[in-house]
């Protein structure tokens, strides 16, 4: 891609990617809290202990000094679609905004609405209502992450759409292809449930210090063994959708799936690298540790014997499995590119005949369009290592959350909660783990796609703004200090009322 300003896209990439992995800290908190909120509420709402109302205005109020900044990040990361990558969203802003813009009409605006009854209703509305508001803001946030995440999933599998050759969009054909498809309910129901692991996670290590310092005794292990079934849930289900994820990446996306398991050479009955590391061979000696046979296959293809094609088979083809090489696409993609700009050519001449001609010629070669801008067959290859390593360690802190809930759960059902220091200590800090493997979800998932702005369809090479290098350097360093600053304010404010602790009017929970 040599004729593309190569330091504008890395800085423009590098600028959305600061965006997202700070609002990202800040939303996976909001969805899983603002359920376990409204659990709390619930058991408040049958029983009037007040135990329960000291509990879950603790867990509000953290909740909503997170929701705060989390809702600042989030409406500088849309702005950036215009800002940053306006060639991406006029090409594709007919699709991209619809979901978008429900999420902000109708999600944002009951999260918005609710919010206020939530905080404020106390003692001002109906018990039931107040507790029914609880939940209506749950719902509304995870409503939210539901249409950004039918906006991300069709950028990784574009479906229920066809291109306008006159305005040189794309254009929507069918909405409930787009919402409904399998990429996005896997999308959607993997993202949430590891968002409530942070949730879950946050609340047991909040409570597990304040049993380590001896303070709110019972408070923290009630908060700990509603955590703790939540995250215990949560866990499984994400190890659930997170094999049929891997099911989905394997049909819309064998080059991410390759990536992931640095898979050179495609094989049948395909080993699982569960252990190790790799080198910087380019063949299947790259990774060095614990294989598990044939795992692989069955998780891509439900067979055993089912060939997984590797980096090597999508990028220099492989004839036996149908597969083309990377320079036959790119030729047929360039046919598709300059067929285009001939048919509106010919178009604006009047000449039926050639516009007839050069549209068939582009349509018979769209689905190679976006090859069309490579010049080298290895710029369709991702990083491999940073998605070798962000996919297994997140697996592996996925599977470890799973023991955790488990070992707390059956601590907290013995009342054994404060007997090992070791368990607390671990719990102190599983949340900084939490999120480590929800950023890291995300790496694979936007790493693991590179070069494709949308798969198969628009490079990232094309899809940024006709902008200085200058101003997005600028307003990377801008951003990165706002971010910054308003990161280290959350955590001040977190921490003081953490420690201030779950008291109101000199009693102690």
């Amino acid at each position: 891609m040599d004729h593309f300003d190569i330091s504008l896209v890395d800085w423009s990439r590098a600028q959305f990617a600061l965006t997202a992995m700070y609002h990202w800290i800040f939303v996976p908190l909001t969805l899983g809290l603002s359920f376990i909120v409204a659990f709390m509420h619930t058991i408040y709402y049958r029983t009037r202990d007040e135990k329960w109302k000291k509990m879950t205005k603790f867990w509000m109020k953290l909740f909503g000094i997170n929701f705060a900044i989390g809702v600042a990040t989030g409406i500088i990361l849309e702005f950036e679609f215009g800002t940053n990558w306006s060639n991406y969203s006029w090409f594709v802003g007919d699709i991209f905004g619809a979901p978008l813009a429900i999420e902000g009409i109708l999600a944002f605006f009951l999260e918005s609405t609710f919010i206020a009854v939530m905080f404020f209703g106390w003692d001002r509305v109906s018990e039931k209502f107040h507790m029914v508001s609880s939940w209506l803001v749950a719902f509304g946030s995870n409503l939210s992450a539901l249409w950004i995440l039918i906006a991300n999933a069709w950028m990784q599998n574009p479906v229920g759409m066809k291109f306008n050759p006159d305005t040189v969009r794309n254009e929507m054909v069918d909405f409930f292809e787009i919402a409904l498809s399998p990429t996005a309910v896997f999308k959607f129901l993997h993202t949430v449930s590891q968002a409530y692991i942070v949730g879950a996670l946050f609340v047991v290590a909040v409570s597990a210090w304040y049993i380590l310092k001896n303070r709110h005794l019972l408070f923290a292990k009630k908060s700990i063994l509603i955590a703790s079934v939540f995250g215990l849930l949560a866990s499984l289900f994400v190890a659930f959708t997170g094999d049929s994820s891997a099911y989905d990446v394997a049909q819309t996306q064998p080059m991410k799936l390759a990536a992931m398991e640095g898979l050179y050479d495609g094989e049948e009955k395909a080993d699982l690298n569960a252990l190790g590391f790799l080198n910087n061979e380019k063949n299947n000696s790259n990774f060095k540790g614990v294989r598990l046979p044939g795992l692989l296959s069955v998780l891509a293809f439900k067979d055993v014997n089912a060939f997984v094609p590797g980096i090597n088979d999508l990028v220099n083809g492989n004839a036996e499995q149908g597969i083309l090489p990377a320079e036959t696409r790119m030729k047929k993609g360039k046919i598709s590119i300059q067929a285009l700009a001939d048919y509106k050519k010919a178009k604006n001449e009047g000449n039926e005949e050639m516009t007839s001609l050069k549209l068939k010629e582009f349509e018979e070669n769209y689905s190679h369009f976006g090859y069309g801008y490579f010049e080298n067959k290895e710029d369709i290859v991702p990083n491999v290592h940073l998605t070798f390593y962000s996919f297994h360690i997140m697996v592996g802190l996925g599977l470890f959350f799973i023991l955790l809930f488990a070992w707390l759960l059956y601590a907290s059902l013995k009342d054994k909660i404060g007997k090992s220091k070791l368990l607390l200590r671990i719990s102190v800090w599983s949340f900084l783990f939490g999120l480590i493997a929800s950023e890291l979800g995300w790496v694979v998932a936007e790493v693991g796609r590179q070069p494709w702005t949308i798969q198969n369809i628009l490079p990232v090479g094309v899809s940024t703004s006709h902008l200085s290098v200058g101003s997005v350097q600028t307003t990377f360093f801008i951003f990165l200090a706002l971010f910054t600053i308003l990161l280290i304010a959350e955590v001040k404010i977190l921490i003081t009322q953490i420690k201030k602790g779950p008291e109101e009017g000199g009693s102690h929970v």
